[in-house]
């Protein structure tokens, strides 16, 4: 893969502290970039800018819980005191919920999940698309999933509507930012054994019925090993090129992926 066309821009990465966040951080940092760390987990985040700092980037965390509007407004402050605004946003930061139908869900974990996974995009788009449209580039990506466009489960009904709205609402950015040089897509990162996988299984193995019978998409991706976080970092890069710059409002999939790209719009 080609050197980045830009050089040295502020990329602002939330879910930064595991899983395919740290991933993407990592590679963004090696590309010389620097890199705001972003999470609820002020330990993970300070290990991997530890860990960025030590291969020669730089890095910095920043704790915040993106689906509370006050904190994301203090963390716009934060980085542009620190680092000026970003013209790269990951949204990273994902939660599964429960392995449930409806009837047995529990309200606040239901509501939880559509908060991380919707709203939390929505703050972190909000806070600094302003000053993306002000340099005149910048690039939005959006962690979806392929929940989104798969049929409905008989469990994980906020999970799935999370990612729909995200869908929607990322679609919807990417109109309202046409001509200005900022493109916002989302991405299905693949069957990736991180974090939010271990509690998918943990929860399913909890269950009985139909929740017990998301074990059977573990036991998939444990047999193949699942896909690495690393290709989703490669997209990410991929999607600065110039060569891309029109790539806007897409559901976009990762290379060679475990799961095949579906139909989206």
């Amino acid at each position: 893969m080609s050197t980045d066309p830009k050089a040295n821009l502020t990329a602002l990465v939330t879910g930064a502290g595991s899983g395919v966040g740290e991933a993407v951080a990592r590679a963004l940092a090696a590309r010389g970039h620097r890199i705001a760390l972003v999470g609820r987990r002020a330990d993970r985040l300070a290990h991997v800018a530890a860990a960025i700092a030590a291969a020669g980037g730089t890095a910095a965390a920043f704790p915040c819980d993106v689906a509370n509007a006050a904190d994301v407004d203090s963390l716009a402050a934060d980085v542009g005191a620190r680092f000026g605004p970003p013209q790269i946003l990951f949204n990273g930061a994902g939660l599964f919920g429960e392995c449930l139908p409806i009837a047995e869900s529990t309200p606040e974990v239901w509501e939880q999940t559509l908060r991380i996974n919707a709203l939390g995009p929505y703050l972190v788009c909000r806070a600094f698309m302003a000053g993306m449209v002000a340099k005149g580039w910048g690039r939005i990506l959006n962690v979806s999933s392929a929940a989104a466009l798969s049929p409905v489960y008989h469990v994980s009904s906020a999970y799935q509507l999370s990612k729909v709205a995200l869908n929607h609402f990322t679609r919807q950015l990417a109109q309202e930012l046409a001509g200005t040089g900022v493109t916002a897509n989302v991405l299905h990162p693949g069957e990736v054994k991180t974090e939010m996988f271990a509690a998918i299984k943990a929860d399913a193995a909890s269950r009985t019925g139909e929740g017990r019978n998301m074990l059977k998409w573990v036991e998939k991706v444990e047999l193949s090993g699942g896909d690495p976080p690393e290709k989703t970092a490669d997209l990410v890069l991929d999607l600065l090129r110039p060569e891309n710059d029109a790539a806007t409002g897409q559901f976009l999939w990762i290379k060679d992926g475990l799961k095949a790209p579906m139909p989206s719009w």
